[in-house]
């Protein structure tokens, strides 16, 4: 009798999760089905002026992935935070720009997204190359967490918005990690459509990022924000913002790069300039 309680319970919970998806895909058709709300048009016309560049297709696009995606994830005020619309829609539009050409994918172990007013302190240990422990404060603009949550600062989410062709955008920069934390620990290698693709992603990232590390061990700045040398996840996070927002930069001087992320994320926004 155990074991064959032990096999109903096995099938129902199957079942039910099995069951989520054909769900979860017809709630969100729903959503999608929806008009876009005047308001949140207003706010992406406003705060995004990346939307206007896009085709036509990939405006469309996005906007159904908005609606998705606030209706899927949390937002949450800190520090005295009160969440408005403007910060669900303007956040949600620089995330979406990497899901464009995904269809039904919207960051599945993102719960959260945690909105400070500006920079954040963060405590934590850190240990040296010794080994020691020690307690460090970190001023952060963003945050990306393994455990379903993206910790942004609002000021500077708005920055990244306003200055589509810097370079620099938090927004990117956080939802790249999320991106590459879906296999797992963030490595700078996320999930690629096929496992043959790994070998030559591996090569090109890690040339680029060796190249990267000894400008910035030079003193040599360049394109890439040295920040980009500290480790490969960064370096993925890092060449994801200035993929979309500095393109024409990006391909010139870092062909193959280039190329890698555009089969990533099955784009070419050179096309939209």
């Amino acid at each position: 009798m155990p074991t064959l309680i032990v096999l109903l319970i096995g099938s129902l919970i199957i079942g039910a999760v099995l069951g989520q998806a054909p769900w979860r895909r017809y709630r969100r058709r729903q959503v999608q089905a929806q008009p876009f709300p005047a308001s949140w048009r207003a706010i992406i016309k406003q705060r995004m002026p990346y939307f206007r560049a896009l085709p036509a297709d990939l405006q469309l696009q996005l906007k159904k992935h908005i609606q998705v995606f606030i209706a899927e994830k949390k937002f949450i005020g800190c520090d005295g935070v009160t969440v408005t619309d403007d910060m669900r829609v303007t956040i949600a539009a620089q995330a979406c720009l990497l899901l464009l050409n995904r269809p039904d994918y919207y960051y599945p172990k993102l719960e959260q997204i945690l909105i400070y007013p500006s920079a954040f302190i963060v405590h934590g240990a850190t240990p040296d190359a010794a080994g020691v422990v020690s307690e460090q404060r970190r001023v952060l603009s963003g945050e990306s967490w393994g455990q379903g949550k993206v910790v942004l600062s609002w000021q500077d989410a708005l920055q990244g918005a306003a200055k589509p062709d810097d370079g620099r955008n938090v927004v990117i920069h956080e939802f790249a990690h999320q991106l590459d934390q879906e296999k797992g620990q963030a490595t700078g290698a996320p999930l690629l459509s096929r496992a043959s693709d790994y070998q030559q992603w591996s090569a090109v990232m890690q040339q680029a990022f060796n190249q990267l590390q000894q400008q910035t061990a030079s003193g040599v700045s360049g394109l890439l924000d040295g920040y980009g040398a500290t480790n490969p996840a960064e370096f993925f996070a890092v060449i994801s913002e200035v993929f979309f927002e500095q393109p024409g930069q990006l391909q010139a001087q870092y062909p193959a790069l280039y190329q890698q992320l555009s089969q990533f994320y099955r784009l070419n926004p050179l096309s939209w300039r």
